[in-house]
């Protein structure tokens, strides 16, 4: 059936889009339809429901990723926090460079993963991505962000896995000519198997462009790699990311993005196209760089989120920023469901040293926030549910808005945002927002949180906490 679906998608992605003018434009009095205003915050794509498919599975995942990888005619870009070194993983290099398409040299592909993450070990994401590049050097692009907050004498002595805590490029998304697959989860073994996540796949030219857009803005600053797994500058830039004036780096880099979001805001006005059913609006965030685009739209939509309407919020990790903590339990009216991982759950559990705390660090943030909403008396409308499923981790994230005595939700948040400080302050990260009017979308939104949420339970809240994770959280909290 994903093949199919997946199939579909592709064929059509090149057909010429519907006429506009032939159907009336809903947005024409923005103070009337729900989330109106993204319009006035980032740029619109609108397009038609049926170009939109949701994923339930990691191997359906999975599927899309190496369907795309050996379908793909013009374009590839790959994005994640790395890529695993497990045999799936060499499966879908292995298929790139059987694409016939790569071998003529009329694909081209572009990586972005995150310097730290894909160089942790001597077998890494890099060594993984060399066949590529010394089989297609002049068709294939590998980069590899590296945050600015790195440098010094803390780059010449912090170990590996502890040198990701100052910030990473987290964004997860990935194109194939015309068809965006967009999700939480990495190029990775656990998140082709047994790692939940979220996983949408969009059919649409003009935000495949967008987003493959912002990937070479990014790749202009980060390190660039060889054939032979050597990384520098890219052509077009002049610092490294460690080195000169910090100052320097974060604002020219930051320009450059911003730039391009206002430009492309510009140009995808929604009021200027008619005929579509569902309007998608890209938010980005780089805290370090000063891109704030995300969290102030996430801000926004938990305070607005009006009495007797219903906001379910997903997230991995659960370290939801101050600043979302007060919105949720000031502002917002809505009722409020948050699914976060059971420690057991989580994907730190028993890992060595300090990183083995991690688990029971969220279930203490967690605490202490609903001992807040229960001093304001919210406990009514305020609910902790925790993820639980034999034999799984789970990573989702994101957020389903059900307007007032409606069954099914008409707006979800979709991508690789925690809702954390990490996600605000440190992180390269990425999601849709989708506003829907068609009847049957909103049914597939509904059916995929319910898939979610049937293996939430309420949240333990007098979960013992081994003693120094307390203070672990209390130094350490804007670092995971």
């Amino acid at each position: 059936m994903l093949r199919r679906v997946f199939n579909s998608l592709v064929e059509t992605a090149l057909l010429p889009q519907t006429d506009s003018a032939i159907y009336p434009n809903p947005f024409t009095k923005p103070e009337t339809i729900p989330f109106g205003w993204l319009s006035s915050v980032a740029p619109c794509f609108p397009l038609h429901a049926k170009n939109i498919s949701i994923l339930s599975e990691p191997h359906q995942f999975y599927e899309a990723i190496k369907y795309g990888c050996v379908n793909a005619k013009k374009r590839i870009v790959l994005v994640s926090l790395y890529l695993g070194t497990g045999h799936l993983e060499k499966s879908l290099v292995t298929t790139l460079l059987e694409n016939e398409n790569f071998k003529r040299g009329e694909l081209m592909v572009n990586v972005l993963l995150d310097f730290m993450r894909g160089s942790r070990f001597e077998n890494n994401s890099r060594t993984m991505l060399k066949p590529l590049l010394q089989s297609q050097s002049q068709n294939c692009s590998v980069s590899l962000y590296h945050t600015p907050a790195f440098r010094g004498v803390l780059r010449k002595v912090t170990p590996n896995r502890w040198n990701e805590l100052c910030g990473l490029q987290h964004m997860k998304l990935y194109v194939f000519d015309d068809v965006l697959v967009i999700s939480g989860a990495n190029l990775s073994n656990d998140y082709f198997t047994n790692r939940q996540d979220r996983y949408f796949v969009i059919k649409d030219r003009r935000l495949c462009d967008f987003y493959c857009g912002l990937v070479k803005k990014v790749q202009t600053f980060s390190l660039k790699m060889d054939e032979l797994d050597n990384v520098g500058l890219a052509e077009t830039w002049d610092q490294l990311p460690y080195d000169g004036r910090k100052s320097d780096f974060v604002g020219k880099a930051g320009d450059m993005v911003e730039r391009y979001l206002l430009e492309a805001k510009d140009e995808r006005n929604i009021h200027k196209e008619e005929g579509f059913d569902t309007w998608i609006y890209p938010l980005v965030q780089m805290g370090q760089l000063g891109i704030e685009q995300d969290s102030q739209t996430t801000d926004r939509i938990l305070a607005e989120a009006p009495k007797n309407s219903t906001l379910r919020i997903a997230t991995g990790y659960f370290n939801l920023t101050s600043q979302y903590m007060s919105t949720l339990i000031n502002q917002n009216e809505a009722n409020c469901d948050i699914l976060m991982a059971h420690p057991k759950a989580n994907g730190f559990l028993g890992a060595k040293g300090p990183a083995g705390g991690i688990p029971f660090a969220y279930s203490l943030i967690a605490q202490k926030f609903q001992k807040q909403f229960e001093k304001r008396r919210q406990e009514n409308r305020i609910n902790l549910l925790e993820y639980l499923r034999d034999g799984w981790t789970y990573h989702g994230k994101g957020l389903w808005y059900y307007p007032h005595k409606n069954d099914h939700p008409c707006m979800t948040l979709i991508g690789s945002p925690n809702f954390g400080e990490r996600s605000v302050n440190r992180d390269l990260e990425t999601q849709l927002a989708i506003v829907t009017e068609n009847p049957e979308l909103k049914q597939k939104l509904h059916e995929e949180c319910e898939k979610l949420y049937r293996f939430g339970y309420k949240a333990e809240t007098d979960r013992a906490v081994p003693g120094w994770v307390h203070g672990f959280v209390f130094f350490f909290r804007n670092f995971f």
